[in-house]
């Protein structure tokens, strides 16, 4: 796979996150991205981002402070082992800041044991990957896919995350994914961009409005 120029990957990890995901997701990330991923400096939870009432972590606030951090040869992409909302759904996995090339990943909802199961290492690695390529992916350019099984389609529920798995379908691969590379995405993502400033990933779901 061809390098996007210029362009890396940083993980932020957000509060206490356990060092095998990152290392894990630094890994994977450079396999399909092939692009240098590194580790940066932990941030705390913004505070101003809590919501008493609901319990949850407002995402938008999140990812302003994590562009706050953001050098221009970076796409942030950050961690965190807590509930995410944003207003009119009930919660988020993940969200996407195409404009400022930063987003973010929740793990809590990720994880078997949130829906009573036992605990599954390789499952739960599989769908924090999941989300992690699904959100960069919309940074890069890509939009939602209709290919049930390409890892752009709009999760509906944490089945959908897990049937879809991370890999990219032909057309998304072959849209921005030519001879040129990266560089197609590149482009993708300048035209992109100015359509949308805030894209929800597959995290939100069409039964997750607020009722």
């Amino acid at each position: 796979m061809a390098s996007l120029p210029k362009d890396k990957i940083q993980l932020v990890p957000i509060g206490k996150i356990e060092e095998e995901v990152l290392l894990y997701l630094k890994e994977e990330l450079v396999k399909i991205f092939s692009l240098p991923t590194e580790v940066g400096q932990p941030m705390g939870m913004p505070k101003s981002s809590f919501n008493k009432r609901r319990n949850q972590y407002y995402s938008p606030f999140i990812l302003r402070e994590l562009e706050k951090r953001r050098s221009g040869e970076y796409i942030i992409l950050g961690i965190c082992d807590l509930d995410l909302y944003v207003e009119g759904l009930n919660f988020i996995f993940g969200q996407a800041d195409i404009l400022n090339q930063v987003g973010i990943i929740s793990l809590i909802r990720l994880k078997p044991e949130f829906y009573g199961k036992g605990r599954d290492e390789k499952l739960f690695y599989k769908r924090v990957l999941t989300e992690a390529v699904h959100e960069l992916g919309h940074i890069f350019g890509l939009a939602h896919c209709p290919n049930p099984k390409c890892v752009m389609f709009f999760s509906n529920s944490i089945l959908d995350t897990d049937r879809k798995g991370f890999n990219f379908c032909p057309l998304c691969y072959k849209k921005n994914y030519q001879v040129e590379g990266w560089k197609g995405l590149t482009n993708g993502h300048k035209n992109y961009r100015r359509r949308i400033i805030f894209l929800i990933s597959s995290s939100l779901s069409v039964f997750n409005r607020k009722k």
